[in-house]
């Protein structure tokens, strides 16, 4: 077996796959299926999985220091929530969100603040979707707008760096985070995908280097932190959707994918798409960090 051969395929034949986060704490592997309103948990050390239909649509989510909830966007807005109850305690809900907008993907940075983008899903919207924070203080805050399809947020190892992809430009940039607020710098340009293939979610490892699921592409491409191609990781289904690192010691490659939009001709081309794939790469990952409240 290869490094570019699954160790494992879990069978769950989402719509869109999204969001795969690592609970180390707890040893938990989640994530969401968007489109059917579904969270998702893996139990590690029993090979079991358990899932719950949630209020609304769930974009992305972050784990909660001492808390066993999570902090989720929803279609609608940032609230936190617990799985088990059903309970939603929102945060914000921005004026911004009219129908066609939802949240998307987001991720918890390396202080504790939560940041979650939004996607245009259909009509026409003059300022686009727009980039949010939201700190312990449960303030919320609007970054930039002009945004198409929110994705690949993800943070340096040191959290000087956010990394933000808009998928349908094919873009990826690179902002410096500027401290105590949490502000940005302005944006540079740290890689571009092909044709036909647009940076999804994304995940960086313990060397700095950015693994970035390529919808569309059949693939994850794993950048050096100069934006340069390392390496390429072949996918068996067409559109992976998001990556994380997993395992007692971090070092598993975790990626969904995703079966909407394909016909049934597609899909017999296709026969893994939804599904979630082990990867043994050689490389580890990052603890991911947790919401302060």
């Amino acid at each position: 077996m290869t490094a570019s051969t699954p160790i494992e395929i879990l069978r769950v034949r989402n719509a869109v796959g999204e969001g795969i986060l690592w609970d180390w704490r707890r040893q938990l592997l989640w994530w969401t299926d968007i489109p059917n309103r579904t969270l998702y948990r893996y139990e590690w050390n029993r090979g079991t999985t358990r899932k719950w239909e949630t209020p609304e649509r769930v974009g992305s989510f972050g784990f909660i220091k001492d808390s066993h909830r999570l902090i989720v966007a929803f279609a609608s807005g940032i609230a936190l929530y617990d799985p088990c109850t059903g309970a939603v305690d929102w945060i914000a809900r921005p004026e911004e969100i009219a129908p066609g907008i939802r949240f998307n993907d987001g991720r918890v940075d390396r202080r504790g603040r939560f940041w979650s983008g939004t996607m245009i899903e259909r009509g026409t919207h003059t300022d686009g979707a727009c980039l949010y924070s939201v700190n312990s203080a449960r303030e919320c805050r609007r970054h930039f707008s002009g945004i198409a399809i929110s994705n690949g947020l993800c943070l340096s190892p040191d959290g000087r760096l956010l990394y933000f992809a808009d998928s349908p430009t094919r873009t990826i940039r690179v902002f410096e985070m500027i401290e105590p607020e949490g502000t940005l710098g302005p944006p540079k340009l740290f890689a571009q995908s092909a044709d036909g293939s647009a940076p999804d979610g994304a995940a960086i490892d313990a060397d700095g280097c950015m693994w970035s699921a390529h919808w569309g592409g059949g693939c994850v491409v794993r950048y050096t932190p100069d934006g340069r191609i390392d390496r390429t990781l072949p996918v068996p289904a067409r559109q992976p959707s998001c990556v994380c690192f997993a395992g007692t010691d971090l070092d598993i490659l975790c990626v969904t994918s995703a079966c909407e939009g394909l016909d049934q001709e597609m899909l017999l081309a296709d026969p893994n798409a939804g599904d979630v794939f082990f990867y043994r790469t050689g490389v580890r990952g990052l603890r991911e960090p947790e919401y302060l409240v």
